[in-house]
């Protein structure tokens, strides 16, 4: 054998052994996410986990552990266990405020079909004027809830309202509207409803723009009529807007307190009757100064919210379609 042959010869076998140690040797994955991707995409979400921490996370455990005392604005807080949690099982004005509190927010939730409708006709093609429809729309939304309360007051006023006066051209008495039992929650209700339209009129504007046009015209072809398109292509691809409105809505509907005290005035004898959970929370703070007793109605709030927004969860997988 020449040297050329045997130099040639060993040069195979060393790259041999080379490639079989290369196939032996782990490789290293690339570590995704890992501190050496530098402290800048902490630097960016840092001021909304703080403020996260600082305005959500934070007060919940302050108001659990001033759940378990006794304080007001002369007394010092002293630790009193579960007694305010007791006393709220025992209070006969929870289950009048749990019961106003619902029908409230089912009332509200009736906004999300009337939305619906609305939207599907403002985004209609060929439509003119629809952003100033939409803008007319979304002003009772944007606009103050105190002033638009007063304005809806004077319109169910008893003697000068609106509402009433032209029930008299028709030989009807109106009831007094913001001073009757139960009247008064639905007066607050229709209140709410008209102001929440707005913002569901936008959001499903924005989800009836995610719908491809090629949709509705394969539909035509096949016969569907405006209606057939409108309940078997447009109601199911807007599932997931609707299921979006509606957890907030049940969330907006738990949170009712501004309209009832400004429609209905805290005076109003009728407002102890039509009062809210968190309304009920206000007169335990404040005006009774009883600040362990209004945060254990605060977690109250909580935990009910909590589970209807995991069960709304668990249950969107049947009938909301992300397709």
């Amino acid at each position: 054998m020449s040297s050329i042959d045997a130099s040639n010869a060993a040069a195979g076998a060393a790259s041999e052994e080379i490639h079989e140690a290369g196939q032996r040797a782990p490789r290293k994955k690339k570590r995704r996410g890992s501190m050496s991707d530098g402290i800048w995409p902490w630097l960016f979400i840092a001021p909304t986990v703080i403020g996260i921490g600082l305005m959500y996370f934070v007060p919940m455990i302050m108001s659990f552990g001033m759940s378990l005392t006794s304080w007001s604005t002369f007394e010092p807080a002293h630790f009193v266990g579960l007694d305010n949690f007791k006393r709220l099982a025992e209070d006969p004005q929870l289950p009048r405020a749990f019961l106003n509190t619902v029908i409230y927010t089912v009332i509200i939730l009736l906004a999300i079909p009337i939305s619906v409708l609305f939207a599907a006709l403002l985004e209609r093609p060929g439509l003119k004027g629809a952003g100033i429809y939409r803008a007319l729309f979304f002003l009772p939304y944007i606009a103050m809830p105190t002033a638009i309360s007063m304005v809806w007051r004077m319109i169910f006023h008893s003697e000068a309202g609106i509402v009433n006066v032209i029930l008299r051209l028709f030989g009807i008495d109106g009831p007094r509207w913001i001073t009757t039992e139960w009247v008064a929650l639905i007066v607050v209700a229709i209140v709410g409803l008209w102001m929440s339209i707005g913002f569901k009129i936008i959001v499903l504007g924005a989800g009836l723009k995610t719908i491809p046009p090629e949709v509705y015209e394969a539909a035509q072809l096949d016969g569907a009529g405006t209606w057939r398109q409108f309940f078997s292509i447009t109601i199911p691809l807007l599932t997931p807007s609707i299921f979006f409105l509606t957890v907030t809505s049940i969330i907006g509907g738990f949170q009712l307190f501004d309209l009832i005290f400004a429609v209905l005035g805290d005076a109003n004898p009728v407002t102890k009757k039509t009062l809210s959970l968190v309304y009920l929370f206000y007169r335990a703070a404040f005006p009774g100064d009883d600040k362990g007793y209004a945060s254990a109605i605060a977690l109250l709030i909580l935990v009910i919210v909590g589970i209807l927004t995991i069960v709304q969860f668990r249950v969107q997988k049947k009938w909301v379609n992300y397709d």
